[in-house]
């Protein structure tokens, strides 16, 4: 779920940006799928509608032209390679280029723009971009049926898909009342992108390039703060098998009430995601899941691979997985594959005010996902996300991720790879910062592990690249073509790296570049990896506090692979771009010493209360565009 604000929270002088690692990586250069800012500085050709892409005929809105200069923020990429034509490759993610696309009357930023997901187009196999996004956000009026559009002001989640007939599905996730309300909607839903020739068309360069519509596949119900009945961390596959289920769109979802259950639930569309099944529950007597991945094996049986946490006294931190052998129809009840130790950040809060308060947000209002309970914290960072520990960090949690070769008729294997603590690592932290509790934490690994739907059978679970330094967190996997594909987050260049300490953080609390992507492959579906390499040329820093008011760090919750064959593409969020700073309201300076603070401008405002009184306090972030918020996602071929 993508991070927004919950209400105004609490910005700048300039320093010196602190530079990523550089060093050597395989097998190509990084490029940047989001090209958010003017041609003029360097990043393509800004945002351009898909619209205009699709049809040639000029288009623009507020939007569009806030997204051209924005230099804003993006996480949690998907993409997905063309199964007819390896040269097109999709790609989205959360895209906060919207945000400031209005002002106030003094022409200052105000953050009343949508935050929606992206629609990155390929057509050189991933070396060039062209950034767009989605039809359907707010003020978009680009096709004529403008009524096909998610009920919502704000979506995120991306994944996406595609069937072997030049249409891809992008589904997501959404959030807030279009009419400016504190409620949240929690529907999810599928975008449909076609070839403008028609499906099969020989020119498969044009294959979904243009938006057909979006159709709501479950509705949340509306309430403040997630109370109501709230939909949230997607996945999607279609059958590329060529047999009786070929096509069929699938779709699953944990679905968070607000009297605290979470199921896993699970939609079907047999018509090219023009409509979708009634929802089924898929976790019908497990307290809490999370995390759900589709996965289609060669004969068309849809497995559904998801996280168990345990919590409350019950359950335990474990991987189910639910087989459906009628083309996602009905499913047998879920089986428990593994278990793990589970390696979640946690702190102690420890709110800490401001010396003056912040009169104007900086971040729309919002939701923000998945409270921890009362007095811990999933993330920390400054003020009202200040913990204990005194470390900055993004949020995350060990997540599972699957998939299947559907281009292998013989063998129904299902390939799951997921982010635990490494067994002989635990250890106590010395702060109230830990990933398995309070105090206690271990270093993370990325674990693969093979599942025999059929027979029942496991390979594993193993490392894929076991290292003695370094956390491994948000991997993925892909197979289609006999080759396994796998990727990771691996902190091993972390210059100072710890069990007992987050991910690039120092023992005086101060912040480092720390994160890689590397990866692996295998070409013997999993018995062994090869390749295991370095794909970034930088070293990046997640913990820049850029999310809920410029307090605290985000980083998304995952990274994505795709594949067919021998190609390879890996998307990741980046900070290389950028803008280090110093906050003003933080004095004296806390603890991290300005290595986490982003470049921002802000102002003392006088305001009056209803008793009459003068407060004073500061403005919002006044230069949004000055590289602060400049997070972004970029690509490379993968081995």
């Amino acid at each position: 779920m993508k991070r927004l604000a919950m209400g105004a929270a609490i910005v700048g002088l300039a320093v010196l940006a602190v530079g990523g690692i550089a060093g050597a990586s395989t097998p190509a250069v990084d490029t940047r799928l989001t090209n958010d800012c003017h041609p003029d500085a360097g990043c393509g050709a800004g945002y351009v509608s898909n619209f205009t892409l699709a049809t040639g005929v000029p288009y623009s809105d507020r939007t569009l032209a806030e997204c051209t200069v924005a230099h804003g923020r993006q996480n949690e990429p998907a993409v997905a390679v063309n199964p007819r034509d390896t040269s097109v490759v999709v790609g989205s993610s959360n895209d906060y280029c919207g945000v400031y696309n209005q002002t106030d009357a003094d022409g200052n930023p105000v953050p009343l723009g949508p935050i929606w997901l992206g629609y990155y187009r390929s057509q050189t196999s991933g070396a060039t971009w062209v950034s767009s996004l989605v039809p359907g956000y707010p003020d978009d009026q680009s096709y004529p049926d403008v009524t096909q559009r998610p009920r919502t002001a704000s979506s995120g989640d991306p994944v996406i898909a595609w069937d072997n007939h030049g249409r891809a599905f992008f589904g997501s996730e959404s959030s807030d009342d279009p009419a400016g309300t504190l409620k949240t909607f929690g529907d999810v839903w599928v975008a449909r992108f076609v070839n403008p020739d028609g499906p099969d068309a020989p020119n498969t360069t044009r294959d979904g390039l243009k938006w057909e519509g979006t159709t709501i596949v479950a509705r949340g119900s509306s309430a403040p703060n997630l109370l109501g009945k709230f939909n949230d961390k997607t996945s999607i596959e279609v059958d590329r098998t060529g047999g009786a289920c070929d096509g069929n769109v699938y779709f699953s979802w944990s679905r968070f009430t607000g009297n605290g259950g979470v199921g896993i639930y699970f939609v079907r569309s047999t018509n090219h995601g023009v409509t979708f099944s009634s929802p089924i529950k898929l976790s019908p007597s497990i307290h809490d899941v999370q995390f759900p991945d589709i996965a289609v094996t060669g004969n068309g049986h849809v497995y559904v691979a998801f996280r168990e946490f345990a919590a409350q006294g019950q359950g335990q931190d474990a991987i189910w997985v639910a087989k459906s052998t009628d083309c996602g129809r009905t499913f047998n009840p879920p089986v428990r594959v593994t278990t793990f130790i589970r390696s979640d950040a946690i702190d102690q809060a420890d709110p800490e005010e401001m010396s003056r308060p912040q009169l104007q947000p900086d971040d729309p209002f919002g939701e923000e996902e998945g409270d921890a309970p009362i007095g811990l914290a999933r993330d920390c960072g400054d003020f009202d996300a200040h913990c204990v520990s005194g470390y900055t960090f993004f949020r995350r949690d060990t997540q599972v991720r699957a998939t299947a070769d559907q281009l292998d008729p013989t063998r129904e294997w299902i390939y799951l790879v997921y982010d635990a603590t490494k067994p002989g690592t635990v250890a106590p932290t010395g702060t109230t910062y830990g990933t398995i509790g309070l105090g206690t934490g271990g270093q993370a690994a990325t674990f693969f592990l093979r599942y025999d739907g059929a027979a029942g059978a496991r390979l594993g679970p193993s490392i894929i690249d076991n290292q003695a330094a370094g956390h491994q967190v948000f991997p993925d996997i892909s197979a289609d073509g006999g080759v396994l594909h796998a990727i990771w987050w691996d902190s091993r260049l972390d210059s100072c790296y710890s069990v007992m300490r987050p991910i690039g953080n120092c023992a005086n609390r101060t912040t480092v570049p720390s994160l890689d992507v590397f990866a692996a492959m295998s070409t013997d579906r999993g018995a062994s990896w090869t390749g295991k390499t370095r794909v970034t040329d930088l070293t990046t820093n997640p913990n820049y506090e850029q999310f809920s008011d410029r307090t605290v760090p985000f980083a998304g919750d995952y990274l994505w692979v795709t594949s067919l064959g021998n190609y390879a593409y890996a998307v990741w969020t980046d900070w290389r771009n950028t803008r280090q700073g110093v906050d003003p309201r933080e004095t004296p300076e806390d603890e991290d010493a300005a290595t986490a603070d982003v470049f921002q401008c802000r102002v003392l405002l006088s305001s009056t209360d209803k008793k009459g009184n003068t407060i004073t306090g500061w403005s919002g972030d006044r230069c949004p565009h000055a590289g602060g918020l400049d997070q972004n996602i970029y690509g490379d071929l993968a081995p």
